[in-house]
């Protein structure tokens, strides 16, 4: 297991690479204006904690420019399945059952969304044939 798989972001972390990943390398002042469209966030705070980030080995820096650019180090698919498989471990003893049973209980799923749990379920069984 690489040092990669092992990182677990924070919230705060979480929500920048989220940025990152769908808006790609971006500077502070960018990540920090799509940050405000939700809650207000300083723009001291998204810096320091994309230092932070730099420092841990989640973000890397372009110096090149006059604004520095951040780009994630860390894969999406793969951090948000360790982010899940902890959740899952720690919230539903393991149990995805549990927490799909939680979910759509929870949740009042639209017929697009059940067709595409429908069909997804039909392709894992068809997988483990």
């Amino acid at each position: 297991m690489s040092l990669k798989n092992k990182i677990n972001p924070t919230e705060s972390e979480l929500e920048i690479l989220q940025l990152l990943w769908e808006f790609g390398p971006s500077s502070v002042r960018f990540v920090n204006d799509k940050q405000n469209e939700n809650k207000e966030v300083g723009y001291t705070t998204t810096l320091k904690i994309m230092q932070i980030m730099a420092d841990k080995g989640i973000l890397i820096v372009n110096k090149e420019q006059r604004q520095h650019v951040y780009s994630s180090v860390i894969d999406e698919s793969e951090t948000k399945g360790n982010l899940l498989d902890g959740f899952l471990k720690k919230t539903f003893s393991g149990s995805a059952k549990k927490l799909v049973m939680q979910a759509l209980g929870n949740h009042n799923p639209s017929k697009e969304e059940l067709e595409e749990i429908k069909k997804l379920i039909s392709e894992i069984e068809n997988k483990s044939k």
